[in-house]
């Protein structure tokens, strides 16, 4: 029994409490918005909706997975390697032959009905490349600007953001992009090779331009003239009408005129920002990002403090990941960016990415468990083999 004591005793004080607490909190405000954006779907007698008893279940899930991920060494992650990426690359693949598109989104076969919720697997995928990758940038760490390598990191990067675009999450793709550029430029990557590839990406935009499709096309347009596609603009229109109406203490929780109304289409899941700009105004959205900022911040400092590059990386890897879906959804409500089906994190409902982001949680909480006693050294980790070495 004092074994067992001692034990629990040694796990609660070595978790990270303030992160975990961050997330919990930031979680749930999620739920309560989700909650707000789908009361009016309630039956009679019901008290809590499909889509916030589905969150629900997949925080107090992801927190167990959390903590049980926290309980591995992250370094056992690098021996893992070659494992992680054949998982993933075999979950994208079944995605083509059985993958499913939810009522909400007809356009896009990226998920997997498991029955009691879609799980979309490319957002584990992230999570599972954020680990190869770095373990990738550990291993190149001393010659990482050598045109070899940062070819090899290229193709890293290039083979699942290809499976992900060919499953039709266009989104997600962009985001992967996105966090590996701060990875790469974390880990020391030179200047010339970040402006060839802004180069390269600029001369290649009417070539893009041409691949999309109709309605893709419309939603850049938009941006600029949404008088030509009202209905195309219609989401983003009524979203920035409801953050507007808000002012800055909103009109009350569960009192939004378009909230209430489903004015927003799918304000529950990437307009849920459109909520909390309405019922909550520009005081909840300032909370509402601060605890997202908080929970960045955080994660960036125990990457600072980390003993070695490979888990600086997880850690950069994973913090710009929520950044950058954030950045993009708050763009698409305030109609900065197209809509490209981006949840916002902590607060969007949904199994999979409440989920999947956890998993990334975990990950984050081992690095603090094995690391914030420790002296910082970095060092590469060489006590493990590496397939990229």
């Amino acid at each position: 029994m004092r074994n067992i004591k001692e034990s629990l005793s040694y796990f609660i004080k070595e978790t990270d409490k303030i992160l975990l607490a961050l997330c919990l909190i930031t979680s749930t405000f999620g739920v309560l918005m989700v909650q707000s954006a789908t009361r009016s779907k309630l039956s009679e007698g019901q008290l809590i909706s499909g889509d916030a008893k589905t969150m629900i279940f997949a925080i107090t899930l992801g927190v167990c997975v959390a903590l049980v991920i926290s309980l591995v060494d992250y370094e056992a992650f690098v021996k893992l390697t070659p494992l992680i990426a054949v998982v993933g690359i075999l979950m994208m693949l079944f995605v083509f032959i059985f993958g499913v598109a939810p009522p909400a989104r007809p356009d896009a076969k990226s998920w997997i009905n498991l029955g009691f919720f879609y799980f979309q697997p490319s957002e584990l995928l992230k999570i599972f490349f954020i680990i190869t990758f770095s373990a990738h940038l550990n291993a190149v760490k001393e010659n990482i600007n050598s045109f070899k390598n940062v070819a090899l990191l290229g193709l890293h990067a290039i083979i699942p953001a290809g499976l992900v675009v060919k499953s039709g999450d266009d989104g997600s793709a962009l985001v992967f992009i996105l966090f590996t550029l701060c990875m790469i430029f974390v880990a020391g990557i030179s200047w010339k090779y970040l402006l060839a590839g802004c180069v390269v990406t600029l001369a290649a935009i009417p070539l893009l331009w041409v691949k999309l499709r109709d309605f893709q096309k419309e939603r850049f347009i938009v941006l600029v003239h949404p008088e030509l596609y009202p209905n195309t603009a219609y989401q983003q229109n009524m979203s920035l009408s409801a953050i507007g109406s808000g002012g800055f203490f909103g009109q009350g929780l569960f009192n939004g005129a378009y909230t209430q109304s489903k004015s927003v289409p799918e304000n529950q899941n990437d307009f849920i920002f459109s909520v909390v700009g309405e019922e909550l105004g520009l005081f909840g959205a300032i909370i509402a990002l601060g605890l997202i900022l908080s929970i960045i911040f955080r994660i960036v400092k125990i990457g600072k403090r980390a003993n070695n590059d490979f888990a600086t990386y997880l850690c950069y890897g994973i913090g710009s990941m929520i950044a950058m879906q954030t950045l993009i959804n708050i763009s698409m409500c305030l109609r900065l960016a197209p809509v490209i089906g981006i949840t916002l994190p902590f607060f969007s409902a949904g199994g999979s990415s409440t989920l999947c982001l956890y998993c990334g949680i975990g990950v984050i909480l081992s690095v603090y468990r094995s690391t914030h006693n420790q002296k910082m050294v970095h060092y590469r980790v060489r006590s493990v083999r590496s397939p990229f070495m």
